[in-house]
């Protein structure tokens, strides 16, 4: 069997370009409103007068990329009823646009919101980690295209072994509900997961 693939995310190299999110768009010319990859940013914190009457701060702001995690529990997999969703051997989850019937399941049940429907063509679509880029030995469109190189796409095994084993940071949701298939190396002020300290800023862009 296959080693299943995955994306690797560094957090302190990521400036909130946008550039893999535009060459995720470009390569696959997505219509307005259906975006694959998209940059979330996190941000919170406070200033403080002191008694001294100086001021101290603790604000902060971080971005994470995030597309179709490829999870190993896929629940869009298990929620499809027409078997629209397949996994590749090398873990590749793909919607086949011929047996999709644009019911939305797959979305309701994603909580990364990665399938997304368009409403063109009546049917879902999502990530599909550039295969064919991939099975022509080269990186996906996001990964080629990021200035700073804060995203790799590789074995996940050998992902893990060289950057660790965190999959999650606020505000994406817990790691274990789907088991990504997701390395983050976390930014300095990253906060965990259902942490309050900050809030989503860019809501209306992801």
């Amino acid at each position: 069997m296959a080693k299943q693939l995955g994306f690797y995310f560094d957090a302190n190299e990521c400036t909130g370009c946008k550039a893999c999110q535009v060459a995720c768009k470009d390569k696959w010319d997505l219509d307005v409103g259906v975006t694959w990859r998209r940059v979330v940013e996190y941000s919170g914190g406070d200033w403080v007068v002191n008694q001294d009457g100086t001021v101290t701060q603790s604000v902060f702001a971080y971005y994470t990329s995030v597309a179709c995690n490829h999870c190993e529990t896929a629940m869009c997999l298990d929620v499809c009823p027409t078997g629209a969703m397949s996994k590749r051997d090398d873990g590749i989850v793909l919607i086949d646009a011929e047996k999709c019937v644009g019911c939305r399941y797959c979305e309701w049940a994603c909580p990364y919101s990665a399938p997304q429907f368009d409403e063109a063509r009546g049917v879902m679509t999502k990530c599909n980690s550039c295969y064919d880029a991939v099975d022509a030995g080269e990186q996906p469109a996001c990964v080629a295209a990021c200035p700073s190189r804060a995203l790799k796409f590789g074995d996940l095994e050998a992902l893990r072994a060289e950057h660790g084993l965190v999959a999650a940071v606020a505000p994406l949701p817990p790691a274990d509900i789907t088991h990504p298939s997701l390395v983050i190396k976390p930014h300095r002020d990253a906060a965990p997961v259902g942490s309050t300290r900050g809030i989503l800023a860019n809501p209306e862009e992801v």
